[in-house]
């Protein structure tokens, strides 16, 4: 499949853009974060190594979500005012990243001022992400009114009928946590997240989705702009604010792509780190407290094998590059 230059090259200059943007916004926003004291709290029963990172800013997905939702709202503000469902369409992961977003903000500030470190109650947060999920999924059903499933080497899509709604749910939470489950040392949630954007981005542009292809770049750009702050030593976290909505947004974009069955293999680290997870506990109480793994997520645990903080980022992300590219190459064909 050929691909219009010109489609590209803006997607990609709005990258460059969203990037500059991000870092030049990135030291007042430093700067405030500090001044209000909005520090990390490090979990008792992680690695020893991480103590060092007590009081590094949290809350970064600020740095992320308002470059976006501006730079993306003014490009494509002509075609949102307009008559252009294609235009209009950017609205619903703009409005996604906000939402879950605030919700990642308001946990992120309860984490922060609670004597125990502890954000909101589990459940509490897990039926936001419902709602907002359920209303992402109806207005990709019935107003975007995009393909249910599109199937590798098939040209017509597949219509899954009322099961799209619970299987879109599904995808946007699951995402949303897996993201955030990720989220855990310097560099390597955002390394991730933005690679798989990419990806999609890449998808989107194949298939003449114009409007998602610059949203998906636009947000890996800002994404390397946090990473100028994040890298190790991180100066900067991103907090559930940032990974909880980069989550559940890659998870509409997967979605508007009609390629979502390619999400487990394009965020392949995200769904091994929620697996790691669930196994883990699942194996701790069938066997009455033994443990699968040395820790989980599934990063805790190669720290704990040995590998460096530094090493455990740039393998997994090279893991996460060659099958984003896999994805990439069998979306296509």
């Amino acid at each position: 499949m050929i691909v219009s230059p010109a489609p590209t090259t803006l997607a990609l200059s709005l990258a460059a853009l969203s990037f500059v943007l991000t870092v030049i916004w990135g030291d007042p926003l430093l700067q405030i974060l500090r001044h209000f004291k909005v520090g990390k709290i490090i979990r008792i029963d992680g690695p020893q190594r991480h103590f060092s990172k007590l009081g590094t800013p949290t809350m970064g997905g600020l740095m992320i979500v308002l470059p976006v939702v501006f730079m993306t709202l003014l490009l494509n503000a002509g075609w949102i005012l307009g008559r252009t469902l294609a235009g209009r369409s950017v609205l619903l992961p703009v409005g996604v990243l906000l939402a879950f977003a605030a919700v990642g903000a308001i946990d992120d500030w309860a984490g922060l001022r609670g004597r125990k470190g502890e954000g909101l109650r589990p459940r509490t947060k897990f039926a936001l992400q419902v709602v907002l999920a359920t209303l992402a999924a109806v207005g990709l059903q019935y107003y975007l009114q995009v393909p249910h499933l599109l199937i590798p080497g098939l040209a017509t899509p597949l219509s899954l009928g009322w099961l799209y709604l619970p299987l879109a749910v599904f995808v946007i939470v699951g995402s949303s946590n897996a993201v955030n489950l990720t989220d855990g040392l310097d560099g390597l949630a955002g390394l991730i997240v933005a690679t798989a954007f990419a990806a999609y981005g890449g998808i989107a542009l194949m298939q003449g989705q114009v409007y998602l292809a610059r949203f998906a770049f636009v947000l890996v750009g800002s994404l390397f702009g946090f990473l100028w702050y994040n890298v190790h030593p991180a100066q900067l976290f991103m907090g559930d604010t940032g990974s909880l909505s980069l989550g559940a947004t890659l998870g509409v974009v997967a979605l508007m792509s009609g390629q979502w069955l390619l999400l487990p293999l394009i965020a392949i680290v995200p769904v091994a780190e929620a697996l790691s997870v669930m196994l883990q506990v699942g194996y701790f109480k069938m066997t009455g407290g033994r443990r699968l793994f040395k820790m989980s997520p599934l990063h805790h645990h190669f720290e704990l094998l040995g590998w460096s903080e530094t090493q455990v980022v740039q393998r997994f992300w090279l893991v996460s590059l060659l099958a984003a590219m896999l994805g990439v190459a069998i979306a296509v064909q």
